[in-house]
């Protein structure tokens, strides 16, 4: 075989094959997932791969130009393969239900697209499937989605995981009472999140913040896993826009104490994201096995108005890559479905082993002809 033939053999980088048990695998987790959805009312949508690029530009707050597979039709219109579900089902929400008030339950599969450096590691297609909520901006809207994606791991089969929480209202609330802006506050915002505390403390002492407020924001640091948590974070809130944050956390905790999964729940007020479409409550799901995260989500009740339609809404994926290598990390056993049976035949018993292999796959069996 010549070189240029064996190079068409691989995939590019950061792209991979998927093929028998790996592929059933893959196939019986999404299925489970995708089972739980649809008990909690969720309707499927489906999207295009590409989109406009104003779909994803930065005024709508998702990925960074530069990390967005972006090409051209024929007319010269930029297209971008989607890096991300939720604002393309924000734009189908806002085409379709316009004037649709009532709350909306979408859920999705697909691929998404990351056009990273080969050394950062990432994967440039992987496969996501997620939720959105739509006209809901109640504390149970919330909790709702929340729980769904806790049953969602636990019926993939994860038993040990967490749900981090935060409010990206309480960095604001802080920032607002600090008298933080411009080019200060996206920048604080990126060491937090990274948990590069040194950088912020640097960055805050070199803006002449006030020392309160730099050991506030240095406090955010903390995890907390209980209401009672929060109630001490409450008492030294700076202002009503960061004691509402909290507020909101803990009327959250308790209505997720009646779901009884608070086990799987824990706080984190410097939690932020890379997307700056989150207004509210923001999450992320950790497990062992894996380095990333393997769910993340948030409220996002501005992103709508961007195609038209002024509605609230919160929205997760789940990391189907991460998920299943965190599965196969931690021994997890995952049913592959039927096995296949196999007859064999020869030509003069053809006619009668095609008979049983029709009756056999009509009572739902896997059946495969082999010649003997």
């Amino acid at each position: 075989m010549s070189d240029s033939n064996q190079d068409l053999l691989h995939t590019p980088e950061g792209l991979w094959d998927h093929y028998g048990s790996d592929l059933r695998e893959i196939e019986t987790v999404e299925d489970s997932i995708l089972g739980t959805f649809h008990s909690f009312g969720f309707e499927d949508i489906k999207t295009p791969a590409f989109e406009f690029f104003d779909v994803f530009s930065k005024e709508i707050g998702t990925k960074p130009s530069r990390e967005l597979y972006k090409f051209f039709d024929k007319d010269g219109s930029t297209l971008v393969l989607r890096p991300d579900f939720t604002p393309s089902v924000a734009r189908c929400a806002a085409k379709y239900f316009m004037d649709d008030t009532r709350p909306l339950r979408f859920c999705y599969e697909g691929s998404v697209f990351a056009n990273t450096t080969s050394l950062q590691g990432k994967l440039h297609e992987s496969t996501q499937m997620g939720a959105e909520l739509i006209n809901d901006d109640s504390i149970y809207a919330d909790a709702e989605m929340l729980a769904m994606l806790i049953g969602s791991l636990r019926k993939a089969g994860l038993s040990r995981f967490q749900i981090t929480v935060g409010n990206v209202e309480y960095f604001k609330g802080i920032c607002e009472a600090a008298g933080i802006g411009g080019e200060t506050e996206p920048a604080l915002r990126e060491y937090i999140s990274s948990k590069n505390y040194y950088a912020a403390e640097d960055l805050l002492k070199s803006r002449n913040i006030a020392p309160k407020y730099q050991e506030t924001f240095l406090r955010i640091t903390n995890f907390m896993k209980t209401d009672e948590d929060l109630q001490g974070v409450l008492v030294s809130a700076p202002n009503s826009r960061a004691a509402k944050a909290i507020e909101r956390l803990i009327d959250l905790y308790r209505v997720l104490a009646d779901y009884g999964v608070t086990d799987y729940i824990s706080f984190d007020l410097s939690l932020l994201s890379k997307y700056q479409y989150y207004t509210g409550i923001i999450f992320k799901g950790y497990t062992y096995g894996v380095g990333d995260a393997i769910a993340a989500g948030g409220r996002y009740d501005s992103l709508l108005s961007h195609f038209g339609k002024d509605a609230p809404a919160i929205g997760f994926a789940v990391m189907i890559d991460s998920l299943m290598e965190a599965l196969r990390s931690q021994k997890v056993s995952v049913p592959e479905g039927e096995p296949v049976e196999t007859l064999t035949y020869t030509p003069a018993t053809f006619a009668v082993k095609l008979r049983e292999a029709g009756r056999l796959r009509g009572e739902g069996r896997r059946v495969q002809l082999v010649r003997g």
